[in-house]
């Protein structure tokens, strides 16, 4: 049976309550998991490269960017992973074990002493942590999106889609408003001897409250229809790379576009660049994070809004407004971030924002609908997690070593522009499959390649 508006792709009825429970549970989960994730990056804009990396001196805070990045080299094994276990057994029983592993690798870090405490042992440790942090990660999107988008009815993917995605501006404005916080309950010193722990430690109550909303929702009906026909694949990762390899390449350019600029802040370099003393702003630690904060609400807003969009004109079109969108919000961004004006720092950032959120928004939905059913986890996962590395694994690293190298942002900006490029070459280079069927027996109709040029993977 095809997907039909009001019908799972199985056949039976979905009800509000449970695509309501869907939403809800991907929100919160995703929401919980990017919270962890970039109160990693926050830390190290602020405080890391002086209590883990000091050793280093003036290198100190381009190693602490660069641990940033070294986590994403391990989430293509975290999709690899995710992918070829969430097609074998399910979406929902990977995204419970991700959860877990996120939140205990936070915690962790928030108890973990410092290099003046255990010398060199202790950013050892931290990395070896923020890898746990990278693997959960590269295994997390993918089951949260199919979740979404597989209850979704077919006329409304878009919108539902972006409940997931919508995670990042949260747990983004979780993250910096959480640390604005402590900036002011435990200033100067305070906020360098414990009060950066306190984020961290809140991730136990965080994961606690996501594995209870996850628990009470069903699995895809995509999977248990797979399941019920015994159809799953049996190496789902072969079957991906040998017969849509070039696929998962295009799918992961576009996704590199988008996560490179939002890298700027989810990464921590604008952070770091607004706040260094020695820097040539030298701006409020606190007035910074809670710009950032605030500009999330509007990537929050503008995500929902391109998923809806999406479901009006398409995603292809949609991703193509984005990335002009995009491309005018990195021109004016170090024009103005570097007035030094607070306001004028966060107009920036929100202006970013939109682009940003009609690139991302779409990408649940353009990225489920590119895969056949049997190996979508694992199609979804490992093209996210390959572009993650392609496009914000080592921005802020690549942004740093740029204005050390010509002590100007033009580089920088030059560098975030040709990645906007890059991500609307590849977009142009997907025909638009909105709405198309979902479900196991439409596979020789999904297996029909998206990309122009190409008949048939």
């Amino acid at each position: 049976m095809t997907d039909h508006p009001g019908f799972t792709p199985t056949g039976t009825i979905a009800t509000s309550a449970d695509r309501r429970r869907v939403v809800f549970a991907t929100v919160v989960g995703t929401t919980v998991e990017w919270y962890d994730f970039f109160i990693y990056s926050t830390a190290v804009a602020l405080v890391f490269n002086e209590l883990f990396f000091s050793a280093l001196g003036a290198n100190s805070l381009l190693l602490g960017f660069a641990t940033v990045g070294i986590s994403f080299l391990f989430r293509p094994l975290g999709a690899f992973l995710a992918g070829h276990f969430g097609d074998k057994y399910g979406r929902k029983t990977v995204l419970m074990w991700t959860l877990i592993l996120m939140g205990a690798a936070t915690a962790l870090i928030g108890v973990l002493p410092t290099a003046e405490a255990i010398g060199v042992a202790a950013p050892i440790l931290l990395v070896l942590l923020r890898i746990l942090q990278g693997l959960s990660a590269g295994g997390e999107w993918g089951g949260a999106v199919l979740m979404a988008v597989e209850h979704a009815p077919r006329t409304r993917r878009g919108i539902f889609g972006a409940s997931p995605q919508i995670g990042v501006p949260l747990g983004l404005l979780l993250a910096s408003g959480v640390m604005a916080i402590m900036t002011a309950v435990a200033p100067g010193d305070q906020f360098l001897a414990w009060g950066w722990r306190i984020p961290f430690l809140l991730s136990v109550v965080l994961i606690l409250v996501g594995y209870y909303v996850r628990r009470r929702v069903e699995e895809s009906p995509v999977f248990t229809e797979l399941a019920e026909r015994k159809e799953k694949a049996q190496m789902p990762i072969v079957q991906l790379f040998r017969k849509h390899l070039l696929l998962v390449i295009i799918a992961a350019l576009v996704f590199a576009g988008n996560n490179a600029v939002g890298y700027m802040t989810t990464g921590g370099y604008i952070q770091n660049y607004s706040t260094n003393p020695d820097g040539p702003l030298g701006l409020d630690r606190g007035l910074v994070l809670w710009a950032v904060t605030g500009s999330a609400v509007t990537w929050l807003l503008t995500t929902l809004l391109a998923g809806w969009v999406s479901d009006r004109i398409g995603r292809r079109s949609t991703y193509i407004i984005g990335w002009i969108l995009q491309l005018g919000g990195v021109i004016l961004l170090f024009p103005l971030v570097n007035t030094g004006n607070i306001w004028l720092l966060f107009t920036a950032l929100a202006v970013l924002t939109i682009g940003l959120g009609f690139t991302y928004g779409p990408q649940a939905a353009l990225y489920t609908e590119l895969f056949p059913a049997s190996i979508r986890f694992s199609g979804v996962s490992i093209s996210y997690a390959i572009g993650a590395i392609a496009g914000g694994a080592f921005a802020p690293t690549i942004a740093t070593a740029l204005v050390a190298a010509t002590g100007s942002t033009d580089a920088v900006t030059w560098y975030l522009a040709g990645m906007t490029l890059i991500g609307l070459v590849a977009t142009l280079l997907l025909r638009d499959r909105s709405g198309i069927p979902l479900g196991p027996d439409h596979e020789a109709e999904q297996a029909v390649s998206p990309i122009y040029g190409v008949a048939k993977a």
